[in-house]
């Protein structure tokens, strides 16, 4: 039997960054309901917050499991759930595109902490500003 622990970090956004997760209690409702999903799934979900625009998640990928076809499993399932249950005013959908980054097992706490502070992170730094810095800082994008 194999043993993996790879982590990584994962960020997502709505649609056209529509701030459809508007309130704290609905972002609790849908990070606990991912939460939930990915225990039945068998991805370990390590930790998961976010702000209205946009979800930050902390996995442990499987041996058999895919980065893509994870994040997949996660924001197709909790869009067909937040519209069935009618949660938003509007169609909810993520944004196709993502962002993943490998996490070393020294900073996983590090990781951690960045993404429970989701809301007071959010009101100093808009996500855009947060989205370029990602973009600069692991080198998808230079200065």
């Amino acid at each position: 039997m194999p043993f993996t622990k790879i982590y990584v970090h994962c960020v997502w956004s709505t649609k056209n960054r529509f701030p459809f997760l508007n309130s704290v209690g609905l972002r609790e409702e849908v990070w606990n309901h991912i939460k939930e999903n990915a225990l039945k799934k068998d991805i370990y979900l390590d930790f998961i917050s976010g702000y209205s625009d946009h979800c930050h998640c902390l996995i442990s990928l499987g041996n058999n499991q895919t980065i893509q076809k994870t994040i997949q499993l996660l924001k197709g399932e909790s869009s067909y759930w937040i519209n069935k249950n009618r949660l938003t005013d509007n169609k909810f959908e993520w944004q196709d595109e993502y962002f993943a980054v490998s996490v070393s097992q020294s900073i996983v706490d590090k990781v951690r902490d960045y993404i429970k502070n989701q809301e007071e992170h959010h009101k100093k730094k808009t996500f855009q500003e947060e989205y370029d810095e990602f973009m600069i800082k692991f080198g998808f994008r230079h200065t």
